[in-house]
């Protein structure tokens, strides 16, 4: 019995130092190490701080939103989601990202990205926007 506990400690620790050892792209990082797909969800879970689910090439949440997707050459996209379920951030490997706010409805008031492009947007009672400006100057006030 001693034994067994033995080499459940040292799986954790090895799937510990997988998830210390590992970086982006993930999937194409862990080909490395011979995981079965369950021990991918597991350190993948850990990686992301919450259960996730492996499909194919992309990785779900418990909501089944898609948190990250990596492509057979390794470029890869990661998404949070906020707790209505729409994105609030994201990136890739190509170094670009956005980030977004929502109002208590869900309709998106404010969006930036890498580029340093943004816009900003107000809603009425009734989900009409009222509101829109960019950071190319362009503003449409129906307020």
């Amino acid at each position: 019995m001693l034994y067994i506990v033995d080499m459940n400690k040292k799986y954790i620790k090895y799937i510990n130092y997988i998830i210390n050892d590992i970086e982006l792209p993930y999937l194409k990082c862990l080909e490395q190490y011979g995981l079965k797909q369950g021990e991918m969800g597991l350190v993948l879970s850990k990686v992301f701080n919450q259960p996730v689910t492996i499909k194919g090439r992309s990785v779900y949440d418990s909501n089944n939103n898609e948190i990250y997707f990596e492509g057979s050459n390794g470029v890869w996209v990661k998404r949070e989601y906020g707790d209505n379920g729409n994105v609030f951030y994201y990136e890739n490997s190509d170094g670009e990202w956005g980030k977004y706010e929502y109002d208590t409805n869900g309709n998106n008031i404010y969006y930036e990205d890498s580029d340093g492009y943004w816009v900003k947007q107000g809603y009425n009672q009734n989900n009409n926007r009222t509101y829109y400006e960019n950071s190319d100057g362009i503003i449409n006030d129906n307020r």
